[in-house]
């Protein structure tokens, strides 16, 4: 099969992995169907700042495929916010699940001296270095206090009956977790940013679009051009470049500018001067699915947390405990009754982006935390954090409020398209079920 010429690759996100709908060929012609689940394991995709508090666990997309000859099942993170792909290739007591390279004829490992080790490897966090067998070490290191580290290798990857020769990704032998329980889950992490060793990148796709169902974060995730009839046309926001390197600027992110903030109908008095990047490159605002919720920049989001509490003043209780902070930087946090089924009608959040506006409302809001309680109160959370309890200089645009909206991700025009739509729907009219 050529697989720069392949039409879609659909991905499915489904709830049991041995549930694998079909396609009719009319409908996609040459697709390639795999199951998605949602799961709760560690944020992968920020990257570790240096003595800041952790970010703790979320939840998280993955996909099930199969990688080497013979093939072997792994089970990997979808992130939007990473570059490399890698997988664990080591068992121990905290990663049970692991890629056998010493059984794979089509597995081999790359040398430091290699034109990829040298200058592929350009966009990663940290340097790459020259291991005592002169093969190329890779370490990744994440804002959980996890990090990764083995050999950079070329591998064959299987998408259904098809096969993907020569994909470079990290074959990793060590590393440390905060949570070995979660991150015991999956095997590694699908790297989907635009830099040169992404996954899409070396796929040779134009452009790839995912949509997210409200209801259990399960979706759709197709590769290729979206020419779906009843897709309403996608609104576009341009990605920011930035062509001089910059200390704290990921130039291979999905970054996109943020130009202001209102809740219901009152924009946050805010300069748009601080929105931008400063001449460090902090600032950035990245569009990412290995997130869960959205995380702002401290002064963004203090503005946002006041204006929030204003406005639902009378119609929920806060919890007004400053020792509670949920996953480490969501410190607005209510008291909702264990006996209420319904919300009250809550003021949406829209967030202004440069050609585009993306409106959170409803449920997406606020998050219940499962078995917390105070007294006869459930508690529920603001769905926006500080990032700067993160120790992160970015705002990150995380796929809880990317929830049924179909987000097109185009490389080739370097833009982020997006249009509102039920992903249920969206499946049903694929022919798929959720």
């Amino acid at each position: 099969m050529d697989y720069v010429n392949l039409l879609l690759l659909l991905l499915m996100f489904c709830t049991f992995m041995q549930s694998i709908p079909c396609l009719s060929i009319k409908q996609l012609q040459q697709s390639v169907i795999l199951p998605l689940r949602a799961k709760k394991i560690s944020s992968y995709s920020i990257p570790k700042p240096p003595n800041k508090v952790a970010f703790h666990h979320n939840v998280s997309l993955t996909v099930s495929l199969s990688v080497g000859s013979p093939p072997q099942q792994v089970t990997m993170v979808l992130d939007t916010g990473s570059e490399l792909s890698w997988l664990h290739c080591k068992k121990t007591p905290s990663t049970p699940s692991t890629f056998n390279s010493l059984i794979s004829s089509s597995y081999s490992a790359i040398p430091c001296l290699s034109t990829i080790c040298r200058t592929k490897t350009r966009d990663f966090t940290l340097p790459v270095s020259c291991d005592t067998n002169k093969l190329c070490h890779v370490t990744l290191s994440y804002a959980d206090a996890s990090s990764v580290e083995g050999n950079l290798a070329a591998e064959t990857f299987h998408i259904d009956n098809s096969n993907l020769p020569g994909m470079v990704f990290g074959c990793m032998d060590a590393g440390s977790s905060s949570n070995p329980d979660e991150d015991s889950k999956t095997t590694g992490l699908i790297g989907m940013n635009r830099g040169a060793l992404s996954f899409v990148s070396q796929m040779g796709y134009p452009k790839f679009s995912y949509c997210i169902s409200g209801r259990d974060s399960n979706g759709v995730l197709l590769y290729g051009e979206a020419n779906l009839p009843w897709l309403r046309p996608r609104k576009y926001t341009p990605l920011v470049q930035m062509s001089t390197p910059l200390p704290y600027f990921d130039r291979v992110a999905y970054t996109v500018q943020l130009e202001g903030i209102k809740v219901a109908g009152t924009v946050l008095n805010l300069p748009k001067s601080i929105f931008v990047p400063d001449h460090t490159g902090a600032g950035q605002t990245m569009v990412d699915s290995g997130t869960q919720f959205t995380f702002l920049l401290g002064p963004v989001y203090t503005a946002l947390k006041n204006e929030y509490m204003n406005q639902t003043k009378g119609m929920l209780r806060n919890l007004n405990d400053p020792n509670f902070v949920f996953q480490g930087a969501m410190d607005l946090c209510y008291l909702v009754e264990s006996t209420r089924t319904n919300l009250p009608p809550l003021p949406a959040v829209t967030l202004m982006f440069r050609g585009v506006e993306m409106s959170v409302t409803g449920e997406k809001l606020l998050h219940k935390l499962v078995g917390v309680t105070r007294g006869r109160n459930q508690v529920y959370c603001f769905t926006f954090g500080n990032s700067d309890l993160l120790g992160i200089e970015a705002s990150i645009i995380g796929h809880h409020h990317q929830q049924n909206f179909w987000m097109e991700f185009d490389l080739e025009n370097s833009r982020v398209g997006l249009a509102e739509v039920s992903c249920e729907l969206a499946s049903q009219k694929l022919g798929l079920d959720l």
